[in-house]
């Protein structure tokens, strides 16, 4: 019998319990006071010096917290040969407790009051435990954390204090012999004491070492982000495989599209500022997860018109059916916002099909970009379009083929290009199978209800 479905649901089960203490009062309290905690004195700085600092309080919390123990450790062993070291130890809690109240003076306050403290107290340490006790040790992790606790942008200040531990650690083991203030017997205390130097020496120099990749790595991980919101995945991967590099591709077939709002002017002018924005954005990431789920690639908006491609950066053999059912999906999306909004919405749509050139320009707010001439074709039709239309040109009728129906719009003089036959694309045609294999989202007769409804 298979041990794997008990295993599953115990872990089910106990992913279960566990969300459900989680989500008690209590834990949410619990939280809620660590975060607050986490968080003191850094509220009025921006949100990278906010995160080092809060992370320079919670060390500051372990060191206190730790050097409370060992001080108690001390108190119960032998109060009257160890109370020069307690009461170091409690001045060294007390004083690391002020780092977060340190923070309102500047940024690096807390930080140098922990160096301070810690390298003052080690210097105590050493003197009583002797230099076999590796509390010199801990000096070797300024060597690290000081980059954590005070940036990358004060170099000469974390030199300066990396250097100060190096002297500090060799002059510990030069001033204070292998005979300390305790007695042979307390061999076992010194051997502890080194150990936990050792481990603690270990611990924050692999913590310091592993916060600063990952903070390399969500850098990079918020850089690709951004990119790959810029340019398509396939221009990114490029990109990272030779930086530098000029991308530019001349493509022998895709298809171009444009929409633009009907009236947007005067709407923009009813609505003011803030509706006009908001709902621009609603319009067109409404928009993006279109072309997301459709598999065409969005190039721009403009203004109120929106691009997008299909074809290209990665060929595929139905751009063209992509970029019908991708409109037919944005004017089914543009009469829900009519309902929804009581705003007299629609779009014009151009399809054009065609050679084009595609590249990568600029460095600074750089921006991949399509040009040819099914590019000015596309956004002509969109231009000579009836609301809530897709007008489309002859190489578009040939390639949707008998997948689609059409209604002919006749020759029309398109600028830069000359006369051209043109249709209007009304859906799947009843019956027929789109060029993709895939069928259309309505027939005929449901669009030009639709357009009537509307």
């Amino acid at each position: 019998m298979s041990i794997v479905p008990y295993l599953s649901a115990l872990r089910s089960g106990m992913g279960t319990r566990l969300g459900a203490v989680l989500d008690r009062p209590f834990a949410h309290r619990t939280r809620d006071v660590m975060r607050r905690i986490a968080e003191a004195g850094t509220a009025s700085y921006p949100p990278d010096v906010r995160r080092r600092l809060k992370i320079l309080n919670m060390i500051a919390y372990l060191i206190a917290i730790t050097t409370l123990i060992y001080a108690i450790q001390q108190s119960i062993q032998d109060y009257k040969i160890y109370a020069p070291m307690i009461l170091l130890n409690l001045v060294l809690v007390v004083t690391v407790l002020m780092v977060p109240f340190a923070h309102r003076i500047n940024e690096i306050a807390g930080g140098l009051l922990i160096v301070g403290a810690e390298y003052a107290a080690l210097v105590g340490f050493g003197d009583f435990f002797s230099r076999e006790a590796g509390t010199q040790l801990q000096y070797i992790i300024a060597a690290a954390a000081a980059f954590v606790i005070f940036g990358l942008n004060r170099i000469w200040l974390i030199g300066g204090i990396v250097l100060l531990g190096l002297i500090l650690h060799l002059c510990v083991w030069f001033w204070f012999p292998a005979e300390g203030r305790i007695g042979v017997g307390e061999q076992a205390v010194v051997d502890a004491q080194y150990v936990q130097g050792a481990v603690t020496t270990f611990i924050l120099i692999a913590a310091s070492v592993w916060y600063a990749f990952s903070l390399v790595e969500r850098a990079k991980a918020e850089t690709d982000a951004v990119l790959r919101n810029v340019l398509p995945d396939a221009i990114v991967e490029r990109l990272k495989a030779n930086p530098g590099a000029v991308i530019a591709d001349s493509i022998d077939d895709a298809s171009v599209m444009f929409a633009d709002i009907s009236g947007f002017v005067a709407l923009a002018r009813r609505l003011g500022a803030n509706q006009t924005v908001d709902l621009l954005s609603r319009i067109v990431t409404e928009f993006d997860a279109l072309a997301v789920q459709h598999g065409v690639e969005k190039i721009k908006t403009i203004g109120d018109a929106y691009m997008v491609v299909a074809g290209l950066p990665e060929p595929v053999p139905d751009h063209t059916a992509r970029l019908a059912r991708m409109a037919f999906a944005m004017l089914e999306c543009m009469a829900r916002l009519r309902v929804e909004t009581g705003l007299k919405l629609d779009i014009r749509v151009g399809l054009a099909s065609g050679p084009v050139t595609a590249g990568v320009i600029g460095t600074k707010k750089f921006s991949y970009d399509v040009w040819g001439d099914a590019v000015n074709l596309a956004s002509r039709l969109e231009g000579l379009a009836e609301p809530g239309r897709v007008l489309i040109c002859p190489s578009c009728r040939a390639k949707l083929g008998d997948g689609f129906a059409f209604e002919a719009r006749g020759p029309i003089d398109i600028k830069g290009i000359g006369s051209q036959e043109t249709w209007y694309l009304l859906a799947a045609h009843p019956g027929a199978v789109p060029t993709d294999g895939v069928d259309g989202s309505l027939t005929r007769s449901d669009h030009l209800q639709t357009r009537s409804a509307s």
